[in-house]
């Protein structure tokens, strides 16, 4: 069964759904529900959501957002009309419609005034930090564009038999005479089922020769943050990106609670993988009783950053968890490092991970066990920013 909800705009026709869309389908093992609607006031007006409901886990997607995760909700027992958020509370009242976020504002951080998603990927183009012309002009923003990008194709697709509920959009990130990028992004739900599996497609559609990047932005507060939380990773190699960063090197998998005015510390790593190449960190509070698990490909997605937050809560209290081709470097010194996945005329590359929030101690626990048996060997951990990886060494 499949259900084209959004089909590819022209010149003549709107946007809108083109098919009705069952708000509850049975399958083997239990049901699914959904709800596509469009936000209206504010900066959030025109926003289109997709909301699927697996029984145990409820998420909220953003076609209008380049297929960002907004909110996620983990549903213990029926009784629960929402559930469980896994994600933060951002300063910013999102979901901001793209039209509103200005990714080339002088100051190349205009990103930021969009940012409040659950799950937000930086590239295609780039996914760093804003990098500038000679003249000062804005050369390549922050994150990158993709995440302020609508989405032009959105199906739902469903296997009654197996149970397995899949969304697919398509993303277009071309400039005339300069680039032409497609993003092709799958989730994948079980029903009954709180992991989300994605894999991202991404092609180049040009005749010429292209360069990309991709970060996934997963970020995670309260109540999953809080005093003593602590980031749990099989990791090979370990970097504070700046002398700042430096001072609480020996502490970088450890959180404190909310301070006002608190400066962001930034890590970049090398993962360790298990035979099928594939990685998991882990991120739980300080009793071990509610975490969120990110397991990814390294094969294509070799590199891991940490980003911590712990501002004042009505700043933007948050932790990022962030799979990568790179490091959130600009894209030339990115480039330099040999960090910037380039990619022929047609050639595509894929981009595979999941995310399972844990709401028991019996889960934490299986999660650890399965770090442990990836970590073969000690973390190389360095007490100073190192030349290659960090800008400015």
């Amino acid at each position: 069964m499949k259900w084209e909800l959004i089909k590819k705009p022209s010149h003549s026709e709107r946007d809108l759904p083109t098919a009705e869309m069952p708000k509850e389908i049975a399958v083997e093992g239990g049901r699914f529900l959904m709800r596509f609607h469009r936000l209206v006031g504010g900066k959030s007006d025109g926003v289109d959501v997709l909301e699927v409901n697996t029984g145990a886990l409820r998420v909220l997607i953003l076609p209008t957002r380049g297929m960002g995760l907004w909110k996620a909700f983990a549903i213990q027992d029926e009784s629960q009309d929402f559930g469980q958020e896994i994600g933060w509370t951002s300063p910013v009242q999102g979901p901001v419609h793209p039209s509103l976020v200005p990714t080339q504002d002088a100051s190349g951080i205009g990103w930021l005034e969009g940012f409040d998603e659950l799950l937000a990927r930086c590239g295609l183009e780039s996914n760093g930090a804003p990098e500038f012309n000679s003249n000062g002009t804005v050369k390549y923003p922050l994150h990158g564009r993709i995440a302020n990008l609508p989405t032009s194709e959105l199906s739902v697709s469903i296997d009654p038999k197996s149970g397995v509920l899949e969304v697919t959009g398509t993303v277009y990130e071309t400039r005339f005479l300069v680039q032409s990028l497609e993003l092709r992004v799958t989730y994948r739900f079980e029903v009954n089922s709180r992991k989300v599996g994605i894999t991202d497609v991404v092609t180049n559609r040009s005749s010429n020769p292209a360069t990309m990047q991709l970060l996934y932005h997963i970020n995670i507060g309260q109540r999953i943050l809080e005093a003593g939380s602590k980031c749990v990773a099989a990791l090979s190699e370990l970097v504070p990106r700046n002398e700042h960063s430096a001072k609480s090197v020996d502490r970088w998998d450890e959180y404190d609670g909310p301070v006002s005015g608190f400066q962001e510390q930034v890590y970049f790593a090398k993962p360790q993988s298990n035979d099928r190449g594939w990685t998991t960190v882990l991120l739980h509070d300080s009793t071990q009783s509610s975490g969120i698990a990110i397991r990814y490909d390294t094969r294509t997605l070799p590199y891991f950053s940490l980003w911590k937050n712990t501002a004042a809560v009505e700043d933007g209290y948050v932790t990022g968890l962030e799979p990568g081709t790179g490091f959130p470097n600009t894209k030339s010194f990115e480039s330099q490092a040999s960090r910037v996945v380039k990619l022929t005329a047609g050639e595509s590359r894929s981009f595979s991970l999941q995310m399972e929030p844990l709401i028991q101690s019996s889960e934490i626990a299986r999660v650890n066990e399965e770090i442990h048996a990836i970590r073969t060997a000690k973390c190389c951990m360095h007490h100073q920013p190192v030349a290659g990886w960090c800008e400015g060494v």
